[in-house]
């Protein structure tokens, strides 16, 4: 791809350079009316152009920030078997849901990146973890092993324990670490990132909370 695009620069150069050439060669020989009729529309479809490109992207913002006909709720334990239900989601503007596994390499390697992360997030923002590997509250095995993982990364995040409430989410996971963006009402703002990528975790977040200024 990288040699594609190599090939591509100067050929898009050439037919830039001859497209200008043809357009002062069209312009010779014209009488200053024509040539300032010629301004004036061309001035107006620059105009357009812009109002075109803006409109463009600004379904293309409603499009990345699209929000889920159906709210996700739940009720299930941490990782001290404690209870917590979807009423999180309320808690802020925007929830970092994060579906890891104690088993995969990328997601152990991105902890304490997002440990990190979410200490210094913005008050309206937070991040929460789903570990999927974990097979109920009485999967002491990892849910210890988890435990481990999160205190090796420094991570103070609430984790979660799947349980039925789940199943519909986790359907969809096609390999871990997948994240989702979900809004204080419970639904899913957006597509789901998947694979480490915490770079592109935050711009989402930086993007999405301009849309509420």
């Amino acid at each position: 791809m990288l040699f594609f695009r190599k090939w591509m620069l100067p050929a898009a150069l050439a037919v830039l350079t001859l497209l200008s050439a043809c357009g002062n060669s069209a312009g010779a020989g014209k009488t200053t009316e024509e040539t300032k009729t010629e301004g004036t529309s061309a001035v107006a479809g620059e105009a357009a152009t812009e109002k075109e490109g803006a409109k463009a992207e600004n379904t293309a913002n409603d499009s990345q920030f699209a929000v889920s006909d159906d709210s996700l709720t739940f009720t299930a334990k941490n990782l001290d078997k404690e209870d917590i239900d979807s009423s999180i989601f309320a808690d802020k503007d925007l929830t970092v849901l994060n579906v890891w596994g104690t088993f995969c390499g990328p997601c152990i390697n991105e902890m304490p990146e997002l440990a990190a992360w979410a200490k210094e997030m913005p008050e309206n923002v937070q991040i929460v973890g789903l570990v999927a590997d974990i097979s109920g509250e009485s999967d002491d095995e990892h849910i210890a092993l988890a435990k481990k993982i999160m205190e090796q990364s420094s991570g103070e995040f609430t984790n979660i324990i799947p349980s039925v409430d789940f199943v519909p989410l986790l359907s969809n996971v096609v390999g871990v670490p997948t994240t989702y963006f979900i809004n204080k009402d419970g639904k899913i703002v957006g597509k789901p990132i998947v694979g480490a990528q915490v770079p592109k975790y935050k711009t989402f977040v930086e993007e999405y909370l301009k849309t509420l200024e």
